[in-house]
This record gives structure tokens, C-alpha cells and sequence, in this order.
């Protein structure tokens, strides 16, 4: 009795390995349709997405003529900035907008406080907020070109 239910056993096991390589076979080649159906969809750009905006590059940078501002306790800063624009700005920028900016930024400010490092780093990048909105996001960055104060 146990030889013949060996020998279902092994008819048995003779029977699944071809079941078992069908089953892996056809798993196999659904993955690789799946894959080569994705990469087509992918490189012949089928699904399009929304197009990325451009990022800005730098363009030129506009320099402003220097302005003294006043500080509290009868000091005065005198500054000069320069403006980053954007390559979709133009060449040009009316530099009235960001001078008014800077003058409200330092105005009344201690000496210490315009010397003092993290509290000048905080002071510009309040300025270069003010002054990307004003000019509508065409300013990348600013740069400090005179910073003197008395």
C-alpha cells in the first residue's frame, strides 16, 4: 500500500511541476507586458502631463544708486543694492519701488541692529520678500553693493 501511494506522490509531483511552470510562465509574461506597456506610454508620450513651469534663470543684474537712511539716536545708513532679475524681467527695472522698500526696512533701526549679522540677514530677506512682490516675482535676489553706517 505504500508503494502505490508513493507512486501517487511522485505521479503527483510529476503532474504540478508542469502546472507550477505554466503558472510562473504566464506571470512572468504578464509582468513583462505590463513593463513594456508602461514604457511605451512613457517614451511615446502618450500621457502628457501639464507642462512644468519654467524656472527662472538669473538675467541681469541692475545696480541702484546708493541712499542714506536714517536710524534712531541720529545715525544714518547709506546703502546701495543691486537687483537680480529674473531672464523674464526686462533690462531694465525702475529701482524707485525697491529704494522705497529698503527705506522702510532700515528705518529706525539701531546701529547694532543693522551690524549685527543674523539680524542683517533677517532684515534683507524681509526686503527681498517686499520687493519680489512689488516687482511681481521678476527679482530673483538682491545684493548689498555699500552698507556704511555713522
Amino acid at each position: 500500500m505504500s508503494v502505490t501511494t508513493m507512486a501517487k506522490k511522485d505521479g503527483g509531483d510529476a503532474e504540478a511541476a508542469p502546472k507550477s511552470k505554466k503558472k510562473l510562465i504566464i506571470i512572468v509574461a504578464a509582468v513583462v507586458l505590463l513593463l513594456a506597456g508602461g514604457g511605451a506610454f512613457y517614451f511615446l508620450g502618450v500621457k502628457k502631463g501639464p507642462a512644468a513651469a519654467p524656472k527662472d534663470v538669473a538675467g541681469v543684474v541692475v545696480p541702484l544708486e546708493p541712499i542714506q537712511i536714517n536710524l534712531s539716536g541720529e545715525h544714518y545708513l547709506r546703502i546701495g543694492i543691486s537687483l537680480q532679475m529674473t531672464t523674464t524681467a526686462g533690462a531694465e527695472a525702475d529701482g524707485g519701488k525697491a529704494l522705497d522698500a529698503s527705506i522702510a526696512v532700515f528705518s529706525g533701526k539701531t546701529v547694532a541692529e543693522v551690524n549685527d549679522t543674523k539680524a542683517r540677514t533677517k532684515l534683507k530677506a524681509e526686503l527681498l520678500k517686499q520687493i519680489r512682490e512689488l516687482y511681481e516675482k521678476t527679482v530673483m535676489d538682491i545684493y548689498f553693493t555699500e552698507f556704511v553706517t555713522q
